[in-house]
C-alpha cells in the first residue's frame, strides 16, 4: 500500500484496547497502518487496561482535549486484602490482610458510600504531572510525594457481586464516573474503608465519549479493514457527531466567506449559545457561539 496524504482519515476510530498496550503505543501502531502522522488519542488508559479508546485522525485531532473530558464507564475487578505500591496487581505487595470477616453486604455499603462528589488522591503510578514531572516518573525513581486530593464524582455504581468464599477475596463492579477518576484508586480507597485494604486485578472501559465497546474494533480488525476493500471509512465518527446535541445552521456568500477565515458574524432572531455551523457544500465549519447579533468562533473544523 503506497504513501497516503497525512489526512486521509478524518474522524474519531473507535478503538478497542488490548492488554499491554499503552495508549500511545496505539497512536504508533495506527500512524503505521493508516500512513498518516495527525493522530492523537483521547486520555491514558493504563498498560493493562483495556476497551474503549477513542482515536482521532486528521481535522478531528481538535477534539482529543473536548472528549478527554467527557464522563467514562468501567468494569472493574477489585482483590481484597492485597495492597501493592501501583494499586495494582502489577506492583509489589505492600500488605496482605485476612478478609475472613468481612460479609458481602458489607463490601457493597462501602461501595456505594463512593457515589456522588468525591476527593480522590491519584495514584504514584499515573501520567498526572505535579511540578513539571508526571507522577509515574518520580514513583520509578523511588520518590513518593505527597498529593493533593482532585475532586471526581462517581455517577453510579452497579453489578455488585462479590466473591469472598475463594481463597482470593474479590469484588467486581460497574463505575460511571467523571474524567479524572482513577479506579485503581477508588480500589485503594474502598480497601482502606473496609479496613484490610484492596488493589485493582483488571479494568475494562466499556463507555466513554459515548462510544460503547461494542462499537470499537481491535488494531488486527482494523489493520486487517485497511487491507480490505472494506476500509474504514464506514466506522469513522465525524467530528459533528460529537455535538449532535447542539442546534445547527448553513452559511452561504459573504457569511461563509467570513466563517472560513475564523471571522466574527452578524445574525439575527437567534438565541444566546452554541451552534453547529456548516459550509454550503455542507462540510463542518466548526462550533460558534453566539451572543446577540454577534456569532464567534469557538471550535474551527475546517482544517
Amino acid at each position: 500500500m503506497g504513501s497516503r496524504d497525512k489526512d486521509a482519515y478524518n474522524g474519531v476510530l473507535p478503538v478497542k484496547k488490548e492488554r499491554g498496550f499503552t495508549s500511545n503505543d496505539v497512536v504508533a501502531k495506527l500512524r503505521g497502518i493508516l500512513k498518516m502522522k495527525r493522530i492523537g488519542h483521547t486520555g491514558t488508559l493504563d498498560p493493562e487496561a483495556t476497551g474503549v479508546l477513542p482515536i482521532c485522525l486528521g481535522k478531528a485531532t481538535k477534539l482529543s482535549g473536548y472528549l478527554t473530558d467527557t464522563d467514562k464507564t468501567y468494569s472493574c475487578v477489585a482483590r481484597l486484602g492485597v495492597e501493592t505500591d501501583t494499586e495494582d496487581l502489577t506492583g509489589k505487595v505492600l500488605k496482605t490482610s485476612d478478609c475472613s470477616g468481612i460479609e458481602d453486604s458489607e463490601v457493597s455499603r462501602a461501595l456505594l458510600d463512593f457515589i456522588g462528589d468525591y476527593d480522590q488522591i491519584p495514584p504514584m503510578y499515573s501520567a498526572k504531572k505535579v511540578g513539571g514531572k508526571k507522577l509515574y516518573e518520580l514513583a520509578r525513581g523511588g520518590i513518593e510525594i505527597e498529593r493533593k486530593p482532585c475532586p471526581v464524582k462517581i455517577y453510579d455504581i452497579r453489578d455488585i457481586e462479590a466473591a469472598l468464599d475463594q481463597d482470593e477475596k474479590k469484588v467486581s463492579f460497574t463505575v460511571d464516573c467523571s474524567k479524572g477518576t482513577y479506579i485503581r484508586s477508588l480500589c485503594r480507597d474502598l480497601g482502606i474503608k473496609l479496613g484490610i485494604g484492596a488493589s485493582m486485578e483488571s479494568l475494562v472501559r466499556t463507555r466513554a465519549c459515548g462510544i460503547g465497546i461494542d462499537e470499537c474494533l481491535t488494531l488486527k480488525e482494523i489493520e486487517d479493514r485497511v487491507a480490505s476493500y472494506e476500509g474504514i471509512e464506514g466506522i469513522l465518527l465525524p467530528p459533528d457527531h460529537f455535538f449532535i446535541d447542539l442546534e445547527s445552521f448553513t452559511v452561504s456568500g459573504q457569511t461563509e466567506k467570513m466563517v472560513r477565515n475564523g471571522n466574527i458574524f452578524k445574525v439575527s432572531g437567534m438565541s444566546d449559545g452554541r451552534y453547529r455551523v456548516y459550509l454550503s457544500d455542507g462540510s463542518f465549519a466548526g462550533i460558534y457561539g453566539v451572543t446577540g447579533s454577534e456569532a464567534r468562533l469557538c471550535r474551527s473544523f475546517q482544517g
